[in-house]
């Protein structure tokens, strides 16, 4: 009798995360952090989405790759993600850069940070690898993605974005017939090839990668006896499949996960000052394009315990209120004004100030008669009282970074220069 599959393969699968990265186009942000352990959303960190996603999918094993500043993401996943069991065939390891290989080498590129963890990967055995990046904004069902992989009987399938052409010069575009199968794989090309049933469109590369384990552990060691590779899954490994195998592209539409708020298929990539702003100032709106209050698909974080938001003060000119913002635990807004805002566990707001388009990450003290507008203000940031940022932008370049698009980035650094 012919044995048939029922479970769901995302049961046999390990997710692998590699969040290494410094995310250097978000400045200061990332001088404590790496870019993964970025604050999002009110409560959330950037790593939070693809792990979450990985959990909702039914992958119960997970490795985590760091490297640049870890501290502040390792404490964030002890703190938040500790409750796998072994008992339960499920496991989390964080897998720090710690020199296995060689004493004098650390992670040398993305297929690099896997290779110097193959003897971690086999001793659980799973029969397929999940390759995530851990710096991305989207909510997305793996399990969808490993059945066409099985499906298509491919070497490696590889999550991709449907983007018009002229967008798709930064990105690495698959070149694919119509079933979609990889031909050409090309890193931000001039002239992107456009998608068989989409030609005003392009396939760029999400960062997601589906193999069985057996056939990736083959291709790294492969790769690591080749002196000249880079040790990179974008610009080394996926290129020699395309060629010398089956590589094959996975839609991101057909695995989206969407809440009934939710049209078009989300996905953010938060790695410049404006673009992290943005997105966390688009969930403010009345139906943001990304639905975080989603219980079917929830983001799970390391929920600290706090005591509720506060709203003080019922005087006129000293009220404190919200309109079309988010407040975290913890907050107390003591007769101050927020418009647009999105104000992180605890935050205090003082009397007579008035925050208009502010991203305020956690523990920040914004003092009496400030005025902020268009602002992201780091972790523990002392605004000083009657500070006004936002308003004249020559004056706020000379004080604070200012972004292309405007944004006005604060820290603590830049405050205590202000004020000496």
């Amino acid at each position: 009798m012919e044995y048939k599959r029922t479970q769901p393969l995302a049961r046999d699968a390990m997710a692998y995360v590699l969040a290494g990265g410094r995310g250097s186009r978000l400045a200061e942000l990332t001088d404590s952090r790496a870019k993964p352990a970025v604050y999002f959303g009110g409560k959330t960190r950037i790593i939070d989405f693809a792990l979450s996603n990985a959990l909702n999918s039914g992958i119960r094993r997970i490795g985590v790759a760091t490297q640049y500043k870890a501290h502040s993401l390792i404490r964030h996943l002890q703190r938040g993600w500790n409750f796998f069991r072994p008992e339960r065939n499920e496991s989390f390891d964080i897998l720090p850069a710690s020199q296995r290989v060689s004493e004098t080498q650390w992670y040398e590129g993305t297929a690099d940070a896997v290779f110097q963890n193959i003897d971690i990967i086999e001793s659980y055995g799973p029969e397929f690898m999940v390759i995530l990046a851990g710096d991305h904004i989207y909510k997305m069902d793996y399990e969808l993605m490993l059945r066409q992989h099985v499906e298509a009987d491919a070497d490696v399938t590889i999550g991709c974005l449907e983007v018009p052409r002229v967008e798709a010069t930064g990105f690495g575009v698959m070149h694919v017939d119509e079933q979609d199968q990889i031909i050409e794989f090309v890193e931000k090309p001039a002239d992107p090839p456009g998608i068989p049933d989409k030609p005003d469109h392009a396939l760029a590369s999400m960062g997601i990668y589906v193999f069985r384990t057996g056939f990736l552990m083959d291709e790294l060691r492969r790769d690591a006896a080749v002196r000249e590779s880079s040790r990179d899954f974008g610009k080394d490994i996926i290129p020699y499949i395309v060629a010398n195998g089956k590589a094959v592209a996975h839609r991101f539409t057909k695995s989206c996960v969407r809440s009934s708020y939710e049209g078009e298929a989300y996905w953010r990539d938060v790695g410049t000052v404006d673009a992290y702003w943005e997105a966390n100032i688009d969930l403010t709106d009345v139906t943001p394009e990304l639905d975080i209050y989603d219980r079917e698909w929830p983001i799970w974080t390391y929920a600290e315990i706090r005591p509720p938001a506060k709203f003080v003060h019922d005087e006129d000119g000293r009220r404190g209120t919200a309109v079309s913002s988010l407040v975290a635990g913890d907050c107390i807004v003591s007769g101050a004004a927020l418009k647009r805002s999105l104000l992180f566990s605890g935050v205090r707001v003082n009397s007579f100030s008035s925050l208009e388009e502010a991203v305020v990450l956690p523990d920040c003290h914004i003092g009496r008669n400030a005025t902020l507008r268009k602002v992201v203000l780091d972790r523990g940031v002392k605004i000083p009282e009657g500070l006004s940022v936002g308003f004249d932008r020559k004056l706020d370049e000379q004080r604070f970074r200012v972004s292309e698009g405007g944004v006005c980035l604060i820290t603590q650094s830049m405050i205590d220069r202000l004020q000496n």
